[in-house]
């Protein structure tokens, strides 16, 4: 799997700003940097009329409303300043590898992304302002490069911790119901997300239990042409009260799986100094034997059972000391 497609994939981790910085040059700017299955997603699905009478109407502030009340309540998602996810990502190869990834956010919208591939460790951080993507050079060397403005539009555009809908006010951002369609067998309201820069998002939030089941975002791919890529939400846990999707999905094609985004353990609340988030001078990735992973750093317990990261596996154990040494 290309670094186009994982970070084109970690893009649609919903709620994870560094998700979106993550993909920004390496999913937005070539019709390769595409998920693989996600072509078919360029033209939307059309509304079913049956499922939108078979509905009460709700309006906008209704739904969201419902969908705040079923992942956990504002308060609960307010009370969250930082968090950190690990786990892998599976691509739709059945013969492609595992890709390990730790991801760490801070509010109001700071986040560093790594992801191994095969041993091929990169990474993007965000601190807010400023973003740099590193990953390795010629000679053992890290090539180290900051943020195009494309990248940095994305960036700040990038969903907060709690996502679009919680505090959407507050965050300028626009939400319209756009209609019923069914998914998976079940009913969603489709909502319109407009950002404050203007861009342009689908949501889509189940009819009855009012999480959120699917999003589709927009990038420009060749010609000028512009697509939009499904990213489903599955197998929600309750972390720490609320409501968190341990896997997120591509929209799979005829013949084709989908590629998954799986977390493996979330830590809330963890200390993330701001160092984390520093220009690549003075914090390199933990992939590079910088200090701990995101996993094994916070002294919190974990949901989940306990991963240990390849970005930074641990240092081999100490052998045992002869008498004869032990003297010395």
């Amino acid at each position: 799997m290309n670094r186009q497609r994982v970070f084109s994939l970690a893009l649609g981790f919903a709620w994870t700003a560094a998700a979106c910085a993550a993909s920004a040059a390496d999913g937005v700017s070539a019709a390769d940097g595409l998920p693989h299955n996600s072509v078919a997603a360029i033209q939307p699905a059309e509304p079913s009329v049956a499922a939108s009478a078979a509905l009460a109407a709700l309006s906008a502030d209704q739904i969201v409303e419902k969908n705040v009340t079923a992942r956990g309540g504002l308060e609960a998602w307010r009370k969250i300043q930082t968090i950190v996810w690990t786990g892998h990502i599976e691509t739709g190869s059945p013969t492609a590898p595992i890709l390990p990834f730790a991801l760490e956010m801070k509010r109001p919208n700071k986040t560093h992304f790594e992801v191994n591939a095969q041993g091929d460790k990169s990474a993007r951080i965000f601190d807010g302002t400023h973003g740099w993507k590193i990953r390795p050079g010629r000679g053992g060397k890290l090539d180290t490069q900051p943020f195009t403005l494309e990248e940095l539009k994305f960036a700040h555009d990038a969903p907060a911790i709690d996502g679009r809908l919680i505090d959407h006010e507050a965050k300028g951002i626009k939400v319209d119901v756009d209609g019923v369609e069914e998914l998976d067998g079940h009913q969603a309201y489709r909502l319109n997300i407009t950002l404050p820069s203007g861009a342009k998002e689908r949501l889509w939030v189940d009819a009855h239990s009012f999480l959120e089941v699917k999003s589709e975002h927009q990038i420009r791919a060749s010609a000028g042409l512009t697509a939009w890529v499904p990213m489903f939400y599955r197998n929600y846990q309750t972390v720490e009260g609320v409501q968190i999707p341990f896997t997120v999905e591509t929209g799979a094609s005829a013949g084709k799986a989908a590629d998954k985004l799986v977390i493996q353990q979330v830590l809330v609340n963890p200390p993330l100094d701001d160092q984390v988030f520093a220009k690549p001078e003075l914090a390199k990735p933990r992939g590079w034997g910088s200090g701990q992973t995101a996993s094994a750093r916070p002294p919190r317990p974990a949901h989940g059972p306990p991963v240990v990261s390849d970005l930074n596996p641990p240092p081999p154990a100490a052998a045992p000391q002869s008498e004869s040494d032990a003297g010395k």
